[in-house]
């Protein structure tokens, strides 16, 4: 099992936070942080959730630092077809339907494309035809944009592309020492011919907006899109 201590120095390298501005910001005392870190001290319940809150790691991480630390996790999840998340789905269903007639499609942490509006649907059945060939495994969004067989061959600024959404996968995965399967779909994507190995070698900064750009070959919907951080 992972120590919390090295769980907890690895999130708030992530913030890039020292351990002073932790101590300051959690209200304990560097000299015990520096123990937690290192192992020589086992903190709390308590003090798990404040270095949490403090570090701003997302809730499900919360549970891995606590299950690290020996204690049993304080967040429930759920999968999302339970019925205490129907009206969760619902609007999720009510949020696509609105923004028809554009594409839009929700994915998971992943990145994997768990719904889709009709336009979405419409959009990808026109972008494949005529193709033989697709992305392997479950429909995901980097897959369809780093596989020769997807998206990529559509966009025009294609190595623009690739390079932010490495950066945002590197960015939102920081925190993930125990996130594999993160890891290894970016590894799985980044080895599809064509790819840059340049790419494997980026950090985890990354411009809040970058326009997608079709190639002006293509007949596709619309002239631009935008991939938000």
């Amino acid at each position: 099992m992972t120590e919390v201590g090295p769980l907890l120095q690895h999130w708030r390298k992530s913030r890039r936070l020292s351990q002073l501005a932790l101590a300051a910001e959690a209200a304990v005392s560097i000299r015990h942080l520096c123990f937690i870190e290192t192992g020589r001290a086992r903190p709390s319940r308590t003090m798990v959730l404040r270095l949490a809150e403090a570090l701003d790691v997302p809730l499900r991480d919360r549970n891995t630092l606590l299950l690290a630390a020996g204690f049993a996790p304080a967040y429930r999840e759920s999968q999302p077809d339970a019925p205490a998340l129907g009206a969760v789905r619902g609007a999720i269903d009510a949020i696509l339907a609105q923004q028809e007639p554009f594409p839009a499609v929700v994915m998971d942490r992943d990145w994997d494309l768990r719904h889709a509006n009709a336009a979405a649907t419409r959009f990808f059945e026109f972008l494949q035809a005529g193709h033989d060939g697709s992305p392997p495994g479950a429909a995901n969004v980097l897959r369809m944009m780093f596989h020769p067989d997807g998206v990529r061959r559509y966009v025009a600024n294609w190595p623009d592309v690739a390079e932010s959404l490495t950066r945002r996968v590197r960015r939102e995965s920081i925190g993930g020492v125990t996130d594999e399967r993160a890891h290894r779909i970016l590894g799985e994507v980044l080895a599809y011919p064509g790819v840059p190995a340049s790419l494997a070698t980026l950090d985890a900064t990354a411009a809040p907006l970058l326009p997608i750009v079709r190639c002006p070959s293509s007949a596709t919907a619309g002239g631009s899109t935008s991939s938000p951080r």
